[in-house]
């Protein structure tokens, strides 16, 4: 259980903050599904720079992730539903995986488990979400939500990224920082992410993440509203 959030920004200040670190949260969201991409790579690919030496599906994944974020600040302050979860993931695998924005309809496995996710039934997933966005705690609501994600393997391809910008998603909207992986834990977060996929116990994969996965600004508490970033959702 999560008691209090690590940070407490305002939704102008939580975007400031996103918007200002984009490209370092792009490359390790691109890190996380394994591509060997630097910081200047991925800095050169999201300014629309050619690579001569990158791969088709570096310079893929990196521009999907790079317009996913775009949609999500866009739509900061739409509801959270299955229809916003299909928008993330269409601009996340568009091009990449069978198809993108809709529901798988076939089964699948996951790598490291025996674990078999069910074929996704939207009534389901509609009131398996709505209980996950009761928690009270923002934070563990926004983990919570993201960790469901990744077990329920919604789509084809793409579960891992859609379920990261969605659960940044929540934590934007109510100023509580930013979940990114460091490619230093990569390797303890997939083990522990795959004992809980095997499991479906989150207690120390929350707790993981919370201590090491989340970061942002403290700003002052006597701040002045006038003071603080004006930053709106933009394409």
């Amino acid at each position: 259980m999560i008691a209090k959030n690590k940070y407490n920004m305002s939704v102008e200040q939580n975007i400031f903050w996103a918007k200002r670190n984009i490209v370092d949260y792009i490359c390790k969201s691109a890190k996380l599904e394994g591509l060997n991409v630097t910081y200047p790579e991925t800095y050169a690919i999201y300014e629309e720079a050619r690579l001569k030496d990158l791969d088709v599906r570096t310079v893929n994944v990196i521009i999907n992730l790079k317009h996913a974020w775009q949609e999500l600040f866009f739509n900061i302050n739409e509801e959270l539903n299955i229809d916003c979860i299909k928008k993330i993931h269409r601009e996340v695998a568009r091009g990449e995986a069978l198809v993108w924005g809709s529901f798988r309809t076939g089964k699948v496995g996951i790598s490291g488990t025996d674990y078999k996710p069910p074929i996704p039934e939207e009534k389901s997933v509609k009131n398996e979400l709505e209980q996950l966005l009761r928690i009270e705690n923002h934070t563990e609501r926004a983990i919570s939500v993201m960790l469901w994600g990744m077990r329920s393997q919604l789509f084809w391809d793409g579960n891992k990224r859609t379920s990261m910008l969605i659960a940044n998603k929540i934590m934007i909207e109510n100023g509580c920082g930013i979940i990114s992986i460091l490619p230093e834990d990569l390797k303890e977060f997939g083990s522990l992410l795959s004992e809980y996929y095997t499991t479906n116990q989150d207690k120390k994969i929350k707790q993981f993440i919370y201590e090491k996965c989340i970061d942002g600004l403290d700003f002052p508490k006597d701040t002045e509203t006038e003071n603080k970033p004006k930053i709106k959702g933009q394409r």
